[in-house]
């Protein structure tokens, strides 16, 4: 049987770490998949569990160099600790100071500031002797495994210019006559700037990129519980299913619950995306992360931890931000013949600087300098990076992403499939008209209170709506008696005071209904009622376009994005919807192997189409879609069949979603475009000996903090 699981990486330095891991894996039989994100330091990999487990496939990564531990869903996710420059990095920059002083001396004619030659060799041998040490552990456990990774680059690099100018001071002829040349301060601040550069890169993968940290401080560390008869402050993790929670103005609900008593307003933008706080009132349900915008309330614990609504959109997000998307592949396939294509163009550069310069010192410059500025860090960063923004901000607007794979498709989407009810529409009729018989004796108010009376015996929507109508005017609807149903009809009842009333279908109700201007009545659903079989009315009941829908089908049509609605209501009612909308293409009568049918054709006439559903009639063509929203609370096999989930029944949220991912991929390829243009221009430059080793290491540091700080400014993208 085919099983899921995730592994959280650690070690990895650069891109050819997680290309590494991912040749390994994929090698082995039992592994059906395997995907390592360098951004998220996470595996992921699917594997037949009837031949190995989960610690096995631990134990392979770990002997590629890298640590492994699994991560479930058990859990929420662990805050990330905060990021302090360590003990060795603060040394190592306190070693580069006299090192950097030294240098800007000699950029303006000052020699005499760089400190003397001996301990300049003190320093050095501290750096490249101690503090790098970390370097030659990743650079050998990268050897071992088969492939080479930015710190066999480094390693090259520092330690070269290390060993030569050890040599030059001590056993060269020059060094009796203090005329030696060394470069210590190359080794030095070459490891200062990666080490500085990695710390920056660390940090923000661990902190800015990922909006896991936001959600985690969303659930209060201490609660108020009744224990006993007493009100008590625990801690979150004592708390138990059952146990009532009081949650006062300005705290945060801590579970899943239902109000007991007390009210109040939430806001649950957290979850939904939706700004405007919800009221909140005994028998109502509360989520863990809202916060209390006004009121108190207690309530009863039903889920905790990671069975909240918000555990789980934080596993999601988790196991999103760590999945790969299909653009990646460019920077995989890059990254795998990166570093060996380097140390090539490190030693032709050595051997044809030796030959055209005749100074072996300048030609190990210039080979020294091409190692440290190629850095795969950018190229590895370039997309993962961009993805967890994305995710997040996608998580922001109550977008639930499956994988990266989903998003990179939705940013190609040039067609939008909407079912009608509950999509576009409320999904709940409601009286769009009414028609009172012209002499029958009976008024509006009287046509409700009889239709009510004996509409409130029946189940179905279109009688709930009627009775909702008629309590809302405040009317008293009459007790009716003998009520009986036929079946695909209407019903009939005894109303006191009235007489036999019928409700039901026209011909039931020995109706016929004149012409009407109003359009609604030709696209409705008819409700006729008589008294003693004599015709008094009749009403139309419609089901009303949801608030946002005309604003959210305008967005689409504005990114010419093309709309189609598919819906299983009879063709007048679905061209009515559209032309309401604005929508030019409108199919009704339409099975579920209709529409699945329909967005295959559109498929084969070249679209990227996404469909829109929330019923089980809607899973086909969910499946059959390049990529496919579904409303949360919907029907669950088309939340199961959908590649993302939106939070709120709204079309509004499916142009969010369709707007992000555009933005995403953007980002994604103007960090690709950088960090491959980076390469291209600093390799050669460093080769013919424009760049020293020293600019290079600093370029280098800089190349992926630059991709990451681009990723980020998807946060400030506006969406609209």
């Amino acid at each position: 049987m085919q099983q899921k699981v995730r592994f959280q990486i650690e070690g990895m330095t650069c891109q050819a770490c997680a290309s590494r891991i991912e040749k390994v894996l994929n090698k082995k039989d039992f592994v059906e998949s395997a995907g390592v994100n360098f951004a998220s330091e996470e595996a992921q990999v699917t594997f037949d569990d009837s031949k190995t487990s989960a610690a096995d496939i631990a134990k392979i990564i770990e002997k590629t160099g890298y640590g492994a531990k699994e991560k479930t869903e058990d859990t929420l996710p662990q805050p990330e600790a905060e990021h302090h420059i360590g003990w060795r990095l603060w040394l190592l920059l306190a070693i580069n100071i006299p090192f950097l002083i030294g240098m800007a001396g000699m950029m303006i004619g000052r020699h005499d500031w760089m400190i003397p030659p001996v301990w300049q060799f003190v320093l050095a041998s501290v750096v490249q002797l101690w503090l790098a040490i970390p370097f030659y552990k990743s650079a050998w456990a990268s050897i071992k495994g088969g492939l080479a990774n930015m710190d066999v680059l480094v390693t090259i690099g520092t330690v070269s210019i290390y060993l030569y100018s050890v040599y030059m001071l001590f056993f060269s002829p020059h060094a009796a006559h203090g005329m030696a040349h060394v470069y210590f301060e190359v080794g030095v601040m070459v490891i200062g700037f990666v080490s500085l550069g990695k710390f920056l890169e660390h940090r923000t993968k661990k902190s800015s990129l990922n909006s896991l940290g936001l959600l985690l401080k969303l659930t209060p560390t201490q609660v108020n519980v009744q224990r006993d008869g007493e009100w008590k402050q625990l801690p979150i993790d004592q708390v138990q299913i059952g146990d009532l929670i009081r949650a006062n103005h300005g705290e945060r609900i801590a579970a899943d619950g239902i109000i007991e008593s007390g009210s109040g307003w939430a806001d649950e933008s957290h979850l939904t995306g939706e700004s405007n706080p919800e009221e909140k009132k005994a028998g109502g349900k509360v989520l863990a992360g809202a916060l209390m915008t006004e009121g108190s309330v207690v309530y009863r614990a039903t889920q905790l931890g990671s069975q909240t609504l918000l555990g789980d959109m934080m596993n999601a997000l988790s196991e999103a931000q760590g999945s790969k998307a299909p653009i990646a592949r460019v920077a995989d396939k890059a990254a795998a013949v990166f570093v060996p294509a380097v140390v090539g163009i490190a030693l032709l550069t050595f051997i044809a600087t030796w030959l055209v310069k005749g100074d072996w010192t300048v030609a190990l410059m210039h080979a020294v300098a091409v190692l440290v500025i190629a850095c795969p860090c950018a190229l590895g960063l370039a997309t993962p990076a961009a993805i967890m923004v994305g995710m997040g901000k996608a998580v922001k607007h109550g977008i639930w992403f499956k994988d990266a794979a989903a998003m990179e498709e939705a940013a190609h989407v040039d067609a939008v499939v909407l079912d009608k009810t509950g999509t576009l529409t409320e999904g709940k009729p409601q009286v769009a008209a009414v028609y009172c018989v012209p002499d029958s004796g009976f008024d509006e108010d009287a046509l409700y209170r009889i239709a009510a009376a004996v509409e409130q015996n029946a189940a179905h929507p279109l009688a709930r709506a009627i009775v909702s109508a008629a309590q809302a005017r405040g009317l008293d609807i009459p007790a009716a008696q003998n009520a009986q149903t036929v079946v695909g009809a209407g019903i009939t009842a005894e109303v006191e005071g009235v007489g036999l009333v019928k409700a039901g279908k026209a011909e039931f109700a020995e109706l016929t209904l004149p012409k009407f201007s109003d359009g609604v009545w030709d696209i409705a659903s008819i409700v006729a009622v008589s008294v003693d079989n004599k015709p008094i009315g009749a009403f139309a009941l419609a089901d009303a376009l949801k608030a946002d829908t005309a604003e959210a089908i305008g967005r689409l049509k504005k990114h010419g994005i093309n709309v189609y609605i598919m819906s299983g209501d009879n063709q007048g009612t679905v061209e009515y919807v559209a032309k309401q909308l604005g929508i030019a293409h409108a199919f009704g009568n339409m099975s579920p192997r209709d529409k699945a049918a329909e967005v295959q054709k559109l498929k084969a006439a070249g679209k990227t189409v996404a469909m829109v559903g929330d019923g089980i009639n809607d899973a086909p063509a969910l499946a059959a879609a390049n990529v496919s929203f579904a409303m949360k609370g919907g029907a669950d096999v088309a939340e199961h069949t959908a590649s993302a989930t939106l939070m709120q029944h709204s079309v509004n949220q499916l142009a969010d979603a369709l707007l992000v991912s555009q933005a995403t991929l953007k980002n994604i390829k103007q960090n690709l475009f950088f960090a491959f243009f980076y390469n291209i221009l600093g390799v050669p430059l460093a080769a013919l000996g424009f760049l020293n080793p020293v600019i290079a290491g600093a370029a280098m540091a800089a190349s992926s903090v630059s991709v990451l700080s681009n990723a980020l400014r998807l946060k400030r993208v506006k969406i609209e």
